[in-house]
């Protein structure tokens, strides 16, 4: 049981469930290629079949931790923190963002959406999800829209969700990894035929880094 005076430092986001944090290069999206520090946070109701971290969706495996002190570990590394999950908006990123954009380290967010936004963002990458839909006030906010595809019915799915971001959200398909190898060639022929759509590949897999 956490005690009261932890549950109100978690609420104001001064301490958040930590799973993991790591430096590596950005795999996926817009920013694929870059150097990053990642701060993956626990807790994930949104429940993707196919999610590659699954130990994330239990808040409780992941000890509260001092948000002070991640902040204290990502300023030694990159000038880029990218905050995930799980579903990172499930807590309160108010406090994080402010803290990591005062040492001018730009803050980076993927998300499903299905939570209210929280937090100060260079850059807003919104992956919904089928399971449970992103809420209305993220599509205008998000910076890329990036749709996994593991089924043909993935494409309309993602056709549907572009129609709501903004004129300047970068629109992104990526294969869902267990089944690259059949949808690959479906995502290249439907962004021939669909330009405004680009391919994300999860490339840290394919380097085997982190």
């Amino acid at each position: 049981m956490i005690n009261e005076a932890i549950q109100q430092q978690i609420n104001k986001g001064e301490m958040l469930p930590l799973m993991e944090e790591f430096y590596t290069i950005q795999g996926e999206g817009f920013h694929t290629g870059k150097a990053a520090y990642f701060i993956r946070i626990g807790g994930c109701d949104v429940g993707c079949h196919w999610c590659d971290v699954k130990e994330s969706w239990n808040a409780k495996l992941h000890p509260p931790t001092n948000t002070d002190t991640i902040v204290e570990n990502a300023k030694k590394y990159a000038n880029t923190v990218v905050v995930t999950g799980g579903e990172p908006l499930m807590w309160s990123l108010d406090y994080i963002t402010t803290k990591l954009q005062s040492l001018n380290l730009k803050t980076h967010i993927e998300t499903s959406g299905a939570y209210p936004l929280s937090g100060k963002w260079n850059w807003i990458c919104l992956s919904p999800k089928k399971t449970k839909l992103p809420l209305n006030e993220i599509y205008n906010e998000a910076h890329e829209l990036k749709v996994i595809i593991s089924n043909n019915h993935d494409f309309k799915f993602a056709e549907e969700q572009a129609a709501k971001v903004n004129t300047n959200c970068e629109l992104y398909l990526q294969p869902e990894w267990s089944k690259r190898e059949k949808m690959t060639p479906l995502i290249v022929e439907f962004v021939m035929k669909n330009p405004h759509w680009k391919i994300s590949l999860q490339t840290h897999k394919y380097l085997n880094i982190p």
